[in-house]
């Protein structure tokens, strides 16, 4: 199969009509280069709120309450989208009021029937805690598509192994990310590279890229697209199956055939998958020795 990851620029809008354009031409690119999976960054959602107009852009509770009440909209057109090029989207996610005082980071994933599913945020970064005030949502979840098993890690759930080895049935993990800085970036990716390598899957990285100075939230973004595997037989010896060019905006395309997951998880030269429990309980057994 062919996965588009991208790497995405936040715009200002003066109307419905220009996000709309501007959906239909990543999609309509995407799948003309054949791409059956469509992955939309973290916060990739936040230029709904300039729909409200910039004062309320520039407010952190304003905006989240304008792009949770914009959410919906934006997930029927990927709906019809997804219907009219026949591919699955992840949407790029935004703060939602889900009948709860503070809102959830949420994406929403797409299949070319219609059908739609959520993923929440787990772990919230120190900004989203205070001063947004964003709260982790509903559980992990695994979607079961016409590839494959795929699981969602937002961004900074990417970095903790326990959330990556609760999806270890997947055979690909997709982590949309929003990071301001390089140092950002490079924690997510070794995070998701980390996380094919514990559980022999294929994850696939996106990034919100450029300038928003319109928000706090997301008023410089660094990052690019990737897709990266076990290193192992059958996928490349670096890890990296593709990678974009950081801060340039656009897709990052791989052929990924997930076959070779399972050959791998099979019959690999390692078996970290596999071999993950006997961890235990060795990670509870640790000698001291003084030395000094």
């Amino acid at each position: 199969m062919k996965i588009a990851t991208a790497a995405y620029p936040l715009d200002f809008f003066e109307s419905w009509a220009e996000y709309e354009d501007k959906q239909v031409a990543w999609v309509a690119e995407a799948a003309k280069e054949g791409a059956e999976l469509l992955v939309f960054p973290e916060y990739g959602a936040m230029e709904l709120a300039t729909l409200a107009g910039a004062e309320v852009a520039g407010d952190l509770e304003a905006a989240s309450h304008a792009i949770s009440e914009r959410m919906g909209a934006a997930t029927a057109l990927h709906q019809r989208l997804a219907a009219e090029h026949g591919v699955y989207i992840l949407g790029g996610s935004g703060p939602v009021f889900d009948g709860d005082a503070r809102p959830v980071n949420r994406a929403y994933f797409i299949s070319p029937n219609g059908a739609v599913g959520h993923q929440d945020k787990q772990i919230m970064t120190l900004y989203e805690r205070d001063p947004w005030d964003v709260v982790g949502g509903g559980p992990l979840t695994i979607f079961e598509t016409a590839f494959g098993k795929v699981g969602v890690l937002i961004c900074y759930d990417s970095e903790f192994p326990l959330l990556g080895r609760a999806l270890a049935s997947c055979d690909m993990i997709l982590v949309p990310s929003c990071t301001e800085a390089l140092a950002g970036y490079w924690r997510v990716r070794v995070g998701a590279m980390a996380r094919a390598l514990e559980q022999q899957c294929v994850t696939v990285m996106a990034s919100v890229v450029g300038e928003a100075g319109w928000s706090d939230a997301v008023e410089m973004n660094t990052g690019a697209g990737g897709v990266f595997c076990p290193m192992d037989t059958g996928f490349p010896s670096t890890g990296v199956i593709a990678e974009g060019v950081l801060d340039r905006a656009g897709w990052t395309y791989a052929e990924v055939d997930l076959g070779t997951v399972a050959e791998v998880r099979r019959a690999g030269g390692v078996r970290n998958r596999t071999h993950w429990a006997e961890q235990h309980p060795r990670d509870g057994e640790v000698t001291y020795i003084p030395l000094a």
